[in-house]
């Protein structure tokens, strides 16, 4: 496969009202993948059947709302309750990131607000950062459930948006499928693409047209210098 890499502007290059980042959640935070298919096996065998459970599909519309990805997959929505059971159960064996914990200490430190928008929902979402004791570092995690129209619309940003309290451009979004950036691109904000999971189709994601893409967390952090001081 192609790798494309997109050149980081200097920080110093960057507009200096940006004060704010908005995080997905699986895959940029935390590695959540071989829980997600764990249960999502188990979903699967309880609502369909005995079989392979078509979790690499699945995987293809990360990003997306749960019940979008049945409809579009053509799967029972019965699933959803075993899927979501199973990954309450799980969360406590979903790994974060190396250095996301060291980036967002160090985002806040240069007075950053941070945000997630993820497909998971709302309470789901915000279990699973407060079991993984990263809940304190955002101001607000919002869940598809929590908008109208979930990603690729660009409902969830403008919704992060309003609760930080901050203007378009004044915001970077990362992600790590191709949902997330077009959510970004509607609501006007800057993106980056995260590539230190194993992401599914890295071509695909790069023809979004990425902002940037970081290969590691701590990379971000040339994108986000500290915040002057009113």
């Amino acid at each position: 496969m192609t790798v494309t890499t997109v050149r980081i502007p200097a920080a110093e290059t960057l507009s200096p009202a940006r004060r704010a980042v908005i995080f997905d959640l699986d895959g940029v935070i935390v590695d959540s993948f071989a829980v997600m298919e764990e249960a999502f096996a188990i979903a699967y065998k309880e609502a369909v059947g005995e079989g392979p459970a078509p979790f690499e599909e699945y995987r293809r519309h990360q990003g997306r709302y749960f019940p979008d990805i049945m409809r579009i997959m053509g799967l029972p929505l019965e699933m959803e309750e075993p899927f979501v059971r199973e990954s309450y159960r799980l969360a406590p064996q979903v790994p974060v990131f190396e250095g996301v914990p060291e980036l967002l200490l160090t985002l806040r430190a240069r007075g950053y607000k941070l945000a997630v928008a993820t497909g998971k929902s709302g309470p789901r979402a915000r279990s699973l950062l407060g079991e993984l004791g990263l809940l304190p570092f955002f101001d607000h995690v919002i869940g598809s459930d929590e908008v109208a129209h979930p990603k690729p619309a660009p409902d969830i940003v403008e919704r992060a948006l309003h609760l930080l309290g901050m203007p378009a451009e004044a915001a970077i979004m990362v992600g790590d499928a191709p949902t997330d950036l077009a959510s970004a691109k509607g609501a006007g904000v800057a993106s980056a693409a995260a590539l230190w999971a194993d992401v599914d189709d890295e071509d695909e994601l790069l023809a979004a047209g990425p902002g940037a893409v970081l290969h590691r967390p701590a990379e971000l952090l040339a994108l986000c210098p500290s915040v002057p001081r009113d």
